[in-house]
């Protein structure tokens, strides 16, 4: 059994993880456990719930008012992983330096992003978005009706990345892609990347863009895209979606086909 001294001597060093990492367990509750609570106890999935939160407060055809009430309900009611304001300005605004017809979306979730990618869309383009989860492919197909986009601008496609991306030519008419953008399993970042190369799906010039590589982070990615050859790399450095004291950061590859 530990002695009451040597528990006491521990006690200042407990205190300052707590203060240095409160964030980090802010995160954890808001993003995880009060989720998970509130998921049982209504019965209702938070993204489910976000939606309904939409119809009520966001004016529909208006993909601004849908994200700006999006980011009030994350900011006031429940965590969402969605890009967010900051990084989602970013993301805006590369896209419309870049201006490219066929925009491909790995990662639609709720239909944050995909909303935020077709707002900025140039006249004529089209946006390519995968969801490997039925259930939240269904609430995104709501959300991206809501703020105004039909199926001849946006197309939803449900299935697992790594499935999905060596059909997109034969089946859903995609020969290249100019611009990426990554925002699912950090884990799949690598190799749905590499992926896209295996089936020359990446236009000479490309943009491929990565949510969230600082933090959870994704470093076996960052690693490749900066030491195989084929990219010029660097990282926006911002803040994890609606939590501005945790670091984190957009990874912008171009593709240059080299290597």
């Amino acid at each position: 059994m530990v002695s009451p001294a040597i528990a006491l001597a521990f006690l200042p060093f407990l205190v300052t993880l707590l203060i240095r990492y409160r964030h980090y367990l802010v995160l954890l509750y808001r993003a995880v456990l009060a989720a998970w609570l509130r998921d049982r106890l209504t019965g209702v999935p938070r993204e489910q719930r976000a939606f309904q939160y939409l119809l009520a407060h966001a004016i529909p055809g208006d993909p601004q008012h849908v994200l700006q009430t999006f980011d009030q309900w994350s900011y006031r009611c429940e965590h969402l992983s969605c890009v967010g304001p900051i990084k989602g300005r970013i993301v805006e605004r590369l896209l419309y330096e870049r201006a490219p017809q066929r925009v491909l979306e790995l990662g639609t979730y709720c239909g944050y992003g995909t909303v935020l990618l077709a707002q900025a869309l140039p006249a004529g383009a089209r946006l390519y978005t995968v969801e490997g989860n039925p259930r939240h492919a269904a609430v995104a197909e709501k959300v991206i009706r809501l703020a105004g986009f039909d199926e001849q601008t946006v197309e939803l496609i449900v299935g697992p990345s790594a499935e999905v991306i060596p059909r997109l030519r034969e089946q859903h008419g995609l020969p290249k892609a100019d611009f990426v953008f990554m925002d699912h399993g950090k884990r799949c970042y690598l190799r749905d990347l590499r992926l896209l190369e295996t089936h020359q799906l990446l236009a000479q010039g490309a943009t491929v863009l990565a949510d969230n590589v600082l933090f959870p982070g994704a470093p076996h990615f960052l690693q490749y895209a900066k030491t195989c050859g084929k990219y010029r790399c660097k990282v926006h450095r911002a803040s994890l979606e609606y939590f501005r004291a945790i670091p984190d950061g957009v990874a912008e590859l171009c593709y240059t086909g080299n290597g």
